[in-house]
């Protein structure tokens, strides 16, 4: 299966993945999968990094091109509070989002 496929079973089924990104081992809850400067990004909330998770929840933003070893977890997420849906960046680039 594609990054893009897991991905987009992820953001449907609110599944989460794990990939390892600049050689850090995640556990991630993917929110949005969007376009910047016609590249894919994703914002997902960090839940593990290396096995351990992280002071705190926030959205963080993440470039297909540097997510590797990505797969899809059988753990289920909630809509994080700290992702807003209809932020300015999001206008005219969402490809596919967490139904809220």
């Amino acid at each position: 299966m594609s990054t893009n496929q897991i991905l987009l079973e992820a953001i449907a089924l609110k599944k989460c993945v794990k990939a390892c990104y600049n050689r850090v081992e995640m556990l991630l809850a993917p929110h949005i999968l969007y376009t910047k400067n016609d590249a894919l990004y994703v914002d997902a909330v960090a839940l593990e990094r290396n096995g351990l998770p992280p002071r705190e929840k926030k959205l963080g933003a993440f470039h297909l091109a540097g997510l590797s070893e990505l797969t899809l977890s059988d753990q289920h997420f909630e809509t994080e509070s700290v992702y807003e849906p209809e932020a300015e960046r999001y206008e005219g680039a969402t490809l596919f989002a967490v139904e809220l």
